[in-house]
This record gives C-alpha cells, structure tokens and sequence, in this order.
C-alpha cells in the first residue's frame, strides 16, 4: 500500500463506524497560549475535554499535523540516528466525545490491524496503565490477542497529559514486534527499533489543574493517535521510516543536490534530519509561524541551522532547504493544501533565513574546530559553557547544535556552564530594564519601609479620568526623592511598551512633580522631588499631563490599527515582536522576511488612515476572563503572560487585541497617522517607527522647513548654474574666436578696400554678434562679412571701418540687405554693424563667392 493508500483507508474505516473526518488544525496553536505547536490530534478538541466547547458530531477521525520538539514531548535528539522519530509527523486518530470509551476503541483498533491491514497478531503486544483493570479486561475478551501480550506499566508509559496542565488519562498502548524474537516481552518500551509504538488509546476523564491535582471531567472521552509514518514502514515493508514513499522523494532529491548517494551512514544521518527538519519548517511557516528569537520562532530558528549546518556535512554550502519545499508540496499537497497555497511565501522565508545563517556558520565550524583540536591537544573532551556560550552569542549556533557537533567527534558539552551564562546574559537584561528602580535607591524587595496604612493593592483610574482625588497610604523619603503610594491614581506606569506618565501632585496650594513610576506588588510608587511637605493619610489630588497621556494614547491606539493593517497587507504570519509607546512616537517591531517595498509603506499608511477616519468607536473590554476574551477572537501570541481575567481593546470591527494600556475614545481622535521609517532590526524581524497626531504636525512642518532650505539651495544652484554655464560659453567663444586671425589673413582687396569674408560656427545672432565685434576691433580699414547657420537659417553680420564710413559713406545695414538677397533674406542695421537672416543655406557659398562693396 502507498502512504496514501494507508492514510485514505484508515479514515475510511473510521469513517464506516459513524465517525466525522475532519480537517487538520494548524501545526501552531496560535488560540491556545500553552503550547508552542500542536503537539498532538487532540489539541484541536481541547476544549470538548475541558468541556467548555463542543461539536456538532460525537465521533471525529482524522490525519493531524504535529510537531514535537520542545518540553515533554522532545524528539529532536533522536532525529536522523534513529529512524523512526521525527520532529514533524502526522497522527491519526479517532476521537470519541462523551459517546463509546474503552471497548469500542480497543475492539476497532484490533479489527483495523488485524482484519484490515492484516497485521500479524503474534506480533502485536500491547500496554495498559498499572491500575486500569477495565482495559486489560476489554483486551481479552474483545479481542483475540495472546493475552501473555498484555503488559502492566506505570505512569511513565501508560498514563497521557498533553502538558503540565490539561485533559489526561490512561492509556493503552498498541506495539508491533517486528525482530526474530516476537515473542519476548522484553523488546516492549525498551526504546528499540526491533518494537515499535504505533498506537496509543488514551482515555480521557481527568483535568490536571495547577495544583497537579486530578479532577473528573463532565464527560469522558477517547482520544487515539497513531503514528502515520510507523505504520508505512511496516505495512511497506521498510527498515526505516525514510524508506517509504512519504520521504524517498525527498531523500532523492537531496541526494541529487547534493551528489551524495543514500548508502554509507554518515551520508544517510544529515539527508534524514534534513528531510525531517523540511517538513516541519515548510508546514510550520504555512500556518503562521516564522524563525525568530523567542517562543516558537526560536524553535524555528534551531531547526533550520540544525539542518543548515547538516548541509555541509553533504558539502551543500549555498542556500538549499528552500529548494526542497517544492517537492515536499508535490507529495503532501493533496492531503495539506495550505502547504502549496503558501508554497512561495515559505521558500521565502527559508532561503533568507539560509542566506543570513550562512554567513556565519563557516566561521562558526571553524571556530568549533579550533575549539576541539586545542582540547584534542590537551586531552580533554569536554567543551566549556563560555566556549559553547560564544558560539550561540557571536555566531547563532543553538545549544543543541553544538551539542551535535560535540557528539559526532566523541565530546560533550559542559551543559552547567552553558546554562550559567545564559542566566547570567539574562539577568543583566532585566537589570538594564530595572536601572530606574536603582537611580531612586528603593529597596524593591519588600514594602516595610512604606508603613503602609493597609495593604491594598493601588486601584488605577487612568482609564477613566486623568485627574483623582486620592489619599497617601504610605510614604517613604529617599536621599534625593519621595517615594509615595496612593490608595488610587490615573498614573499610568510604563508596560506592554507604552511609557510612563507625567504629571503633578497637589497639596492645598503646592504642587510637586512625578518625575518617575515604579509597580511592586499592585502598587504605585510615585516618585516627586524631595523636600516635600506630604504626610501620610493626607488627601491630595493626582493630576496626568493631559496633553502628554493624550499624545501616548493617540499612538498606542494606532499601534492596534498598524498590526491589524500588517497582517493584511503582507500576511498572517506578522506578529508583534515589541513595541515603544511615547508622546512624539511609536515603535513597531514585527516578523517579516522581507524589506517592505515603496508600494507596501504607501499602502499600509493609506489603509490605516482609511480606518481611522471611520470614527470607529474604542471598545474596552476590562477584566474579562481569559476563557472569554479568547472565544471573541482577540488577537494574542505565544510568549505573552496572561492571567485569568484580562483586558481587550477593540475599535469596532477592524481590530481586536489583547492590551492593558491606555486608548483613545475612537479611531478619528488619533488624527493623521504617518510611516516615518522601515528597517530590519533582527534576522526575520522588522520595524516601523511611525507618528500620530501633533507628531505628523511637527513632521509636516520639519519637512516644509526642509523644502523651504531646499529651494533656497536650489536657487542658489540655478544662480551658480548661470555663472558657470556663462563662463563656460565665454570660454567656447574664446576657444571660437580663435578663427578670427584666420579670416584677417585671408583678406581681399578690391580698389584699395580691404574686405574679411568667411563662414563662422556661432549658436545664435548674438554670438555672430560677438565675432562681428571682435573681428571690427582687429582689422583697421575694412569691411567683414560673416555668415553662420543657425537654427536651420541663414545668419549674417556685416561689419564696416569708421573710415569707410565717414570717407565712402559705406553703410553696414545697405551692405548686409543687399547681400541676404542671395540667400533670399533681408536685413539691416547701423553703419558699423548690421545683421540680417536668409532662409537659402544652399547659397552660402554662391554668397561669400560673389561679394563685394562696390
């Protein structure tokens, strides 16, 4: 049977049961914050078990993307050396809500494997939790399986939880025996190849709290997932999971990029991790997630080094996992279409993240290189943690790809090192974050010094009104400040990226400034200048900058209106990745492969500013529980902390999103929104800083300050423009005139009468102008006549000596009229120099041939 074939029949015969085939959902769980991908067939029914959502089937089976690679469920290490664990893997199921439970699901299992696929039974073994009698029995006389092949384990083996919190039960475990020595129990969970798990029936009837406690759910369910890949080697006959056709074409096409052939092992390791690693990247970025530094991106991240660096050892050193995707979208696109739907935008995605990591992974093995062979030298074997701490910091090796590098030369990893400078490179992160709690000297882990009145937690007004009367429950002075907690106040203190607020306290007639805010433990510390005259118990009114909170609040609220526009613009996979809210500007960090094109910024500003002009009204959805805030499909992301009551921020039907800041009333009082910068800040992440309101103000009038600047410099350019281009025509008349001497040298006198003829290049009349001038001043006694073309006409100027004037009453105008008549013009002018035009250039020659004054 073809992978296909076996997919194809075992819905089928769920589907003759009276079962639902439904769809797979998205390898990443983007609703439910717990888990960084679908780990499992179930995640999708969560919700059924808890029994706070339901279906409109009882019975449901089908084919679920899964990745495991991270937490309990880890098979990341075992990829590639053995051959039958995998990152990304598909699980059927079948699933049964509130309706049959134990017998049926043990009795279909049976009958698929036996009577369908036709499994041998005799090597069939299977597993039941320590306590559950109810299964063991229904194994013996619901089907035929030797009942010596009915094995009693503990938690460990036989009893699921999809993580620390969540539906769980025990299980029933199905392995297939497929060494010489089927019948030996001792081959069940021994983690061989000989015996392989390729069923679990988990029954489902408690939920694990956060106490760890066990409670009874409303219903109980079943809840199956076999292994779809397991299940093709052995009905396919195969030694490895890489053996059948669900990752042969991708195996031959490694192996023909490469020019590897898949034979030795140490070639057959690298094409099957990279196999692997392909499809959880490829299936991964189709439903949303994108390489990053945190969360599931980082996994990401991992994986694809992890597979890049497994390139090298097939001496691919040019970007080629994004080549692969191709194939991977021909073999699986007819079950997951989504995979090629989105087949470009992954192969983007990949290639740059190739692109970028390849910069350095070279310089990143020969590090690790030098690194062995000094170790080698010394006779030691393990890597230090600073050592493998700077791989990761300076060239972006992951920590389980150094451990890799380490195992395939016979080394470890000092792991204790490692992990204490990581801690220590985060502590000295959050230290930066908390520079401002040192520059106030406040001892931050406890609240004694306060002698606080009660200990109330200080409820924040700031989302109602800017300006409370309030009463001081405790107050503590600082060398050179005043530390005080107010039972309320509308002091916003900086969180989720919008800054803190400013403003005055007032007592009676004085006033005091909040210079900073701190929180520790739901309380507000107001920070004001020192030598106050504020007592504890006083009441006092808190005032926020009006102005200041209102220009926040104008951009915080446009960031909702910019992530919402980003997701439709360049796609689902956009999430935020950090921000900055303060009162001249916002920062926007999000994922994104890609530098955004003119097109794209003009498109977003254009879309946001659309909606803001809708006057969309602000919904505010305070202390909501989570539970609720997630059914109204409020945006949020894997990595945010979130507790059981939250707030939501929506401006009518355009945006919806998780955030405890502060917002506007509605979209029209943000004003105008304006892109003022696009950058990349990260590998996959990129940012916006943009404005709102008097910020797009102050821009527009920096920018027509700019353009006023700009025209005077024009102006001035134009002017040196002029004078060189003045020169510069001065200097090719000088360069033109140069002919002059020529034409007194080739002078004709006719009775006594000296006359200066000759064709001249000259641009306009002026210019022949010019060389009638200059050419009058040389000669003494004379008459000249010089002829140009200019502008397809003829130009003529006729020069004539003071003497001849005044002797011969020799007239240039009547000399220069008479002689365009040649050249079928006319002319005239003063008796020392005359000008006249002609339309006949053909005749310039017969012109100077025949000329003569008398």
């Amino acid at each position: 049977m073809t992978s296909q074939e076996i997919r194809k029949s075992f819905l089928d015969f769920f589907k003759s049961k009276g079962h639902t085939i439904v769809n797979s959902s998205p390898v990443v769980p983007f609703e439910d914050p717990t888990l960084l991908f679908a780990n499992a067939g179930m995640n999708q029914f969560k919700d059924v078990f808890l029994g706070t959502g339901n279906r409109n089937y009882k019975r449901a089976a089908d084919t679920q993307k899964c990745i495991r690679v991270s937490g309990k469920h880890n098979d990341l290490e075992e990829v590639g050396y053995d051959t039958y664990h995998h990152t990304f893997f598909e699980m059927l199921g079948n699933w049964s809500f509130g309706d049959y439970y134990k017998a049926e699901a043990i009795q279909w299992a049976w009958e698929l494997l036996t009577d369908v696929w036709k499994i041998p039974k005799e090597r069939l073994w299977v597993t039941v939790y320590r306590t559950d009698d109810e299964a063991l029995n229904f194994w013996k006389t619901k089907t035929d399986i030797n009942h010596n092949h009915i094995l009693r384990f503990d938690e460990k083996d036989n009893f699921w939880e999809m993580g620390e919190t969540g539906p769980c039960g025990p299980c029933s475990e199905i392995h297939v025996n497929l060494s010489d020595d089927f019948d030996n129990p001792k081959y069940v969970n021994a983690g061989v190849p000989e015996c392989l798990e390729i069923w679990n029936l988990v029954f489902i009837q408690y939920n694990r709290g956060a106490d760890g406690l066990l409670n009874e759910l409303p219903a109980r369910h079943v809840d199956t997932g076999m292994g779809f890949e397991r299940v093709c080697k052995i009905l396919q006959n195969k030694e490895s999971n890489y053996d059948t056709d669900v990752f042969s074409p991708l195996i031959e096409r490694i192996s023909k990029l490469s020019n590897v052939k898949y034979e030795a092992e140490n070639d057959k390791i690298p094409m099957r991790v990279i196999a692997d690693h392909i499809r959880t990247l490829s299936f991964a970025i189709a439903d949303g997630a994108v390489p990053g530094n945190e969360g599931r991106g980082y996994v990401l991240r991992r994986i694809l080094r992890r597979a890049a660096r497994y390139g090298r050892k097939l001496n691919l050193k040019e970007p080629f996992l994004f080549r692969l995707v191709d194939d991977l979208a021909k073999t699986m696109g007819d079950v997951f279409p989504e995979i090629v739907e989105k087949k470009d935008y992954v192969k983007k995605i990949i290639k740059s993240e190739e692109e970028h990591f390849n910069k350095t992974l070279d310089r990143g093995i020969e590090l690790f290189d030098n690194i062995s062979k000094e170790l080698e030298n010394k006779k030691e074997k393990i890597i230090k943690g600073e050592d493998v701490f700077k791989l990761y910091d300076t060239f972006g090796f992951p920590f389980d790809l150094t451990n890799v590098m380490a195992r395939e030369i016979g080394f470890s990893v000092d792991e204790a090192g490692y992990n204490k400078l990581m801690e220590e490179a985060k502590t000295k992160s959050r230290e930066a974050t908390k520079e401002k709690f040192a520059s106030v000297n406040v001892t931050m882990n406890n609240l004694d010094s306060f002698a606080l009145i009660n200990d109330n937690e200080t409820e924040f007004t700031g989302y109602d009104e800017l300006n409370s009367v309030t009463k001081i429950v405790g107050i503590k002075k600082d060398v050179s400040n005043d530390l005080i907690i107010l039972d309320r106040t509308p002091f916003y203190v900086e969180a989720g990226g919008q800054v803190d607020d400013i403003g005055k306290l007032r007592f009676n007639d004085s006033e005091f400034t909040v210079i900073d805010l701190l929180k520790f433990e739901n309380k507000i510390i107001h920070i004001v200048e020192s030598e106050t005259l504020l007592v504890k118990g006083a009441e006092i009114k808190a005032e926020v900058d009006a102005k200041y909170r209102w220009d926040v609040m104008r951009n915080h609220s446009v960031t909702h209106f910019l992530h919402a526009t980003l997701r439709n613009v360049l796609g689902t996979h956009v999430q935020q990745a950090g921000s900055y809210v303060g009162s001249e500007y916002l920062r926007f960090d999000f994922s994104h492969f890609q530098k955004l094109t003119h097109e794209e910024i003009f498109d977003i500003e254009s879309i946001v500013n659309e909606q803001l002009r809708r006057n969309l009204p602000k919904i505010h959805h305070k202390n909501i529980p989570f539970d609720e805030a997630k059914k109204m499909g409020a945006i949020m992301f894997f990595g945010d902390k979130y507790g059981d009551k939250v707030n939501v921020v929506q401006f009518g039907d355009y945006t919806m999103e998780f955030c405890g800041g502060t917002h506007v009333n509605n979209s029209s009082e943000i004003g105008l929104f304006k892109i003022l910068s696009e950058a990349s800040i990260a590998s996959g992440i990129r940012r916006i800083e943009a404005t709102t309101g008097i910020g797009v103000e102050k821009y527009l009038i920096t920018q027509l300050e700019k353009y006023k600047h700009l025209d005077k410099k024009v102006n001035e350019l134009q002017d040196e423009k002029k004078k060189i281009e003045k020169e510069l025509s001065e200097l090719k008349l000088k360069e033109k005139l140069n002919i002059i001497p020529k034409i007194l040298a080739q002078k004709i006198s006719t009775n006594n009468i000296d006359i200066y003829k000759s064709r001249v290049e000259a641009e306009s009349m002026d210019e022949l102008k010019l060389f009638g001038d200059e050419l009058r001043n040389r000669i003494k006694s004379g008459v000249g006549l010089l002829v140009s073309i200019i502008d397809g006409k003829v130009g003529l100027v006729c020069v004539v000596t003071d003497d001849l004037i005044k002797e011969k009453k020799f007239s240039a105008g009547k000399i220069v009229n008479e002689a365009a008549l040649i050249v079928d013009g006319k002319g005239g002018g003063r008796p020392h120099l005359a000008t006249a035009g002609g339309k006949d250039i053909s005749k310039i020659d017969e012109l100077l041939r025949n000329f003569s004054v008398i």
